[in-house]
């Protein structure tokens, strides 16, 4: 099948609406300014500012987004044609490094999102570029950090399954973008030492796992929403990060996605990925 990655974030969005962890984003409404100046990172299609609107976080607000994925930005384009008129946006496609080297400096952002986007960087090393970005004591909220955990049932092969595992982990801390570190399998729990570094106070913390599984109701039994996509994307996300691993026979990984993929048709696949949600104040360099 073809693999859309606009599609795979617009399927993600009910798994992470059910994810995003409550205590932590109400705690960002609580500090959210009236009429903020928001800056998203790696916005994909657009996702989280539909949710910030849905919810009512925002009515007036300058909102900047950005990701270095021209049809993502396409897409978000087309989703959000329709915002309150009160919110004033602007979508750009662009490198985010190419991004902070343009605005460093200015400090002209309230408020900084990145939403299942830091566990792609290295996080020290980027962290201070991005805070240098907020106004003084301005707000951050980083969801959907990934945090070491990922668990397909029903279980294949123990063994199998957990060295599939640890090997899919092992590619995260191994990933080099344009010659940079970006990645880390752990990057959940590490943001605790990595904001403190960066000067930034933690407000709230809490765990914002991805649960998939089929729900049956009356007239049928499936995957809701469009997560059966989601769900497939993911497999065939592992099966790409895997293909030819010198540690893998190659004949058994490949029967362990047709297996995998089997049970996505048949309704019988359950998906957790456990990951962890911040919201803070950056408060200068220590």
């Amino acid at each position: 099948m073809i693999y859309d990655f606009p599609r795979y974030l617009a399927a993600k969005k009910t798994v992470d609406d059910r994810a995003l962890n409550a205590h932590v984003w109400q705690t960002l409404r609580q500090n959210l300014p009236p009429q903020p100046a928001i800056l998203e990172i790696g916005a994909g299609i657009g996702t989280m500012i539909e949710r910030l609107v849905e919810q009512r976080f925002i009515s007036s607000a300058k909102y900047t987004a950005i990701d270095n994925q021209s049809e993502n930005i396409a897409t978000a384009r087309q989703r959000l044609a329709s915002l309150p008129p009160g919110i004033a946006l602007m979508l750009e496609a662009v490198d985010l490094f190419d991004f902070i080297r343009r605005e460093q400096g200015q400090q002209q952002w309230d408020v900084l999102i990145a939403h299942a986007f830091l566990d792609l960087m290295d996080i020290p090393a980027t962290l201070p570029q991005l805070f240098s970005l907020l106004k003084p004591g301005g707000v951050f909220y980083f969801s959907i950090n990934f945090d070491g955990v990922t668990i397909l049932e029903p279980a294949i092969d123990p063994a199998l399954d957990a060295k599939i595992e640890q090997l899919y982990h092992q590619t995260m801390d191994e990933r080099m973008t344009g010659g940079r570190p970006s990645g880390d399998s752990r990057s959940g729990r590490h943001l605790f030492t990595h904001l403190r570094q960066a000067g930034a106070q933690i407000l709230a913390a809490g765990g914002s796992d991805w649960v998939v599984f089929a729900q049956p109701d009356v007239y049928t039994a499936g995957y809701p929403a469009d997560e059966k996509y989601f769900l497939q994307f993911i497999v065939e996300t592992m099966r790409r990060a895997l293909a030819n691993h010198p540690d893998l026979d190659a004949a058994q990984f490949e029967d362990w996605i047709a297996q995998r993929r089997a049970q996505i048709e048949a309704g019988e696949l359950v998906y957790i990925a456990h990951q962890l949600d911040f919201v803070g104040r950056w408060v200068g360099e220590r």
